[in-house]
């Protein structure tokens, strides 16, 4: 793998501060099924709606219906139905549960409240799930798109206290993502790089 071109990191403007998300889109098989599934269950008001045939930042000729819906900070979650009634294809080479995006709420008992909400209205929901900073449930929406509530249960001494050795930890790993790349190259190994600590140990298999 090729390294990455470093600029002259002074000779550029500063990076502007990013305040918050603004929105995720995706595709919508059919914006009334999202906009039940959104605003009915999950409580997310539809806010804005964009119609076009063609979109604006490739030019290219594609009918849409460009729809958001509004969280409590003011960012959004998006989508595109372009008329054709087909739900988005997932990610041939990765794991279904990678790829989701993850909305926060204010405690686990809005968690429990909701997957309550979620399995009446028959959808399946996993969880609740103990990640130790912070707990979550799980569901897919009507397109597959793999959505995650969480509640944060760790604190901000905590979060900063984790926040000092982040860049430690990932060095760590890409330092030996690096010899696995060249074992590999090599013939040497055909596993998976595992990380060399594993915070998850109870969900490792007990031997009998």
């Amino acid at each position: 793998m090729n390294a990455p071109l470093q600029p002259d990191l002074a000779s550029l403007p500063p990076a502007a501060p990013i305040q918050q998300l603004h929105h995720y889109a995706y595709k919508s098989r059919d914006a009334e099924e999202t906009r039940h599934f959104y605003e009915d269950i999950l409580g997310l008001p539809l806010y804005h709606i964009i119609q076009s045939d063609y979109v604006p930042s490739t030019g290219e000729y594609c009918p849409y219906t460009h729809f958001f819906f509004r969280l409590q900070d003011g960012s959004f979650i998006a989508f595109f139905d372009i008329g054709d009634d087909v739900k988005p294809e997932p990610s041939p080479n990765t794991p279904l549960w990678i790829n989701h995006i993850a909305f926060r709420v204010n405690s686990v008992q809005e968690l429990e409240n909701t997957k309550a909400r979620l399995e009446a209205h028959g959808i399946e929901v996993l969880g609740v799930t103990d990640h130790h900073i912070f707990k979550s449930i799980y569901f897919f929406d009507p397109n597959g798109i793999r959505l995650e509530l969480a509640a944060q249960v760790a604190d901000a001494d905590q979060m900063e206290k984790d926040s000092q050795v982040a860049h430690e930890r990932l060095n760590a790993w890409t330092a030996r993502k690096e010899q696995w790349r060249k074992e590999r190259a090599e013939g040497k190994v055909n596993t998976l790089l595992k990380p060399e600590t594993n915070d998850r140990p109870e969900f490792v298999p007990q031997q009998a």
